[in-house]
């Protein structure tokens, strides 16, 4: 039995490697994730185009604006004097946002008297606009600290015998664990190991048996002494071993050229791969059982793999979902996979805590093997 299944690995190996269409999806899909994800998907919000109009022109004016031009997330790139400039701004896409100081602003401050800067941000992409917003507002209660600090100093040193209880004696400030510095790189790239050993195993073992029917070799094969168990192993197991290795590549990537941070057991994220292997190449058999032709396979692993992946957690939190899709969700292999390499990754989580995802991983990928091993048999037969 097993000579069999070790020549038909040798046979998939062969043919794998020879087709041109293979070579360059175990090749192309994998470099240009990592490209995409790697350097050119950056959701991170650093010198947003910002437009400054003054109508106080005070010192103290002038000193929010040094605010703002020493703030990382900000590039001061024009100063309008008239309200339809500010729109012209906004409307051309020109400036992202438009901080607008009223008149009376420095007399305000001065006198410690409540006092409003106007923050216009270009919403049309509400998640940059959220966040640049967020950062505006954080310069200006920055600023308005030490002005209220200034304020108390020089109270305590003309009445040192006077304790002013009206300034606030609670503070708030928060730290970030486990992406210190809030990358959107170190959020994608561990997700690439998701998609790619996903999409790879997928679709190569969809279009790997459905090329035998195509080519008319699968009636060849039927007439030999290899039995359906035989064959169907000998066609997934060569591209488990070929998901391990894009496992292996995307991480050694991940760390050597992007500088993921890997905190966790890498044994532990080879052995919840192996877990993951288990419902993509069910789901690779399945659709070779319903595919005549390497175009739908290939459409039909898409047609998978596209709505997945969005419901995975990828790139829009599953808690921001509607409740019935949230419940959906639980079926989806690639959210337990996604939320384990973000685990082990960033948090350095281990099996202790990662244990439910991995058991809903061994059920679903038992699951799926087990059905579409039966219907890939019964086609055989």
């Amino acid at each position: 039995m097993w000579e069999r299944i070790k020549e038909i690995i040798r046979k998939e190996y062969h043919q794998t490697l020879r087709d041109p269409r293979m070579r360059v999806l175990l090749i192309g899909p994998p470099l240009l994730q990592l490209l995409i994800f790697g350097y050119a998907v950056n959701m991170d919000v650093e010198n947003t185009r910002l437009a400054w109009m003054d109508q106080d022109r005070t010192p103290e004016s002038r000193e929010l604006l040094a605010a703002f031009q020493g703030s990382r997330y900000f590039q001061v790139t024009a100063i309008p004097p008239r309200e339809e400039d500010v729109r012209e701004l906004l409307d051309c896409g020109r400036v992202l946002a438009v901080v607008r100081v009223l008149p009376g602003f420095g007399r305000d401050v001065q006198r410690g008297n409540a006092t409003t800067v106007q923050v216009l941000v270009d919403g049309s992409n509400s998640n940059t606009a959220a966040i640049a917003s967020n950062y505006a507002l954080q310069v200006i209660n920055n600023f308005s600290a030490r002005v209220l600090a200034g304020q108390r100093n020089s109270r305590s040193v003309a009445a040192p015998q006077v304790v002013d209880t009206s300034d606030p004696v609670l503070v708030g400030r928060s730290r970030v664990w486990f992406n210190a510095n809030l990358k959107s790189r170190d959020y994608f790239v561990p997700g690439v190991v998701v998609n790619i050993i996903a999409l790879i195993t997928i679709m190569l073992t969809a279009m790997s048996i459905v090329r035998e029917k195509e080519i008319g070799t699968m009636e060849q094969l039927m007439v030999t002494p290899i039995r359906p168990i035989e064959l169907m192993l000998g066609k997934i197991l060569p591209f488990a071993v070929v998901g391990i290795f894009e496992v292996a590549l995307v991480t050694a990537a991940a760390l050597l050229v992007f500088g993921t941070p890997l905190r966790g057991s890498m044994l532990v994220l080879f052995a919840c791969a192996v877990l993951f292997l288990l419902t993509t190449l069910g789901v690779g058999l399945f659709i070779s059982t319903i595919s005549r032709t390497q175009q739908q396979a290939m459409m039909s692993a898409f047609f998978f793999f596209m709505p997945a992946l969005l419901l995975s957690g990828f790139a829009f939190p599953i808690r921001n979902m509607p409740l019935p899709v949230q419940f959906l969700t639980y079926l989806n292999p690639i959210r337990y996979f996604m939320e384990i390499v973000r685990g082990v990754f960033l948090k350095g989580t281990g099996i202790a805590v990662l244990w439910p995802q991995m058991a809903a991983l061994l059920v679903l990928g038992s699951l799926i093997l087990t059905l579409s091993s039966l219907r890939f048999r019964k086609r055989l037969d």
